[in-house]
């Protein structure tokens, strides 16, 4: 018997994830020691759970390493590059001090 399918927008663990993109958790515990933008929030006994935009971020890390021939210094640099020029993604759980937050980086970075 298999398990429901999650709804698009619901937080997935470390194993579901781990699965989905066909790499051991250990690596994803790794990738979050190399890359700060990867933040998955985590509660008791330290179990993991990945947001939308960590799903997301997981997916194009393993796909520049796997099939785009990037090392992982390479996409930490590649990530560096991309922050920015970066847009900020206001979903339904952005809260407006996000945003604004976002922001207020944004015209300090071209400011200065």
């Amino acid at each position: 018997m298999t398990a429901p399918e999650k709804a698009a927008g619901a937080l997935r663990t470390i194993g579901e994830l781990a699965q989905e993109i066909g790499r051991p958790q250990h690596i994803l515990r790794y990738w979050e020691t190399r890359f700060p933008q990867l933040r998955p929030l985590t509660r008791a006994g330290n179990r993991r759970y990945y947001r939308t935009e960590d799903v997301a971020l997981v997916r194009r890390i393993h796909h520049l390493l796997a099939n785009e021939g990037y090392t992982i210094r390479g996409v930490q640099k590649l990530l560096v590059e991309e922050k920015g020029g970066a847009k900020i993604a206001i979903t339904p759980a952005a809260d407006l001090r996000t945003v604004r937050d976002a922001l207020a980086r944004a015209l300090e970075d071209d400011a200065g």
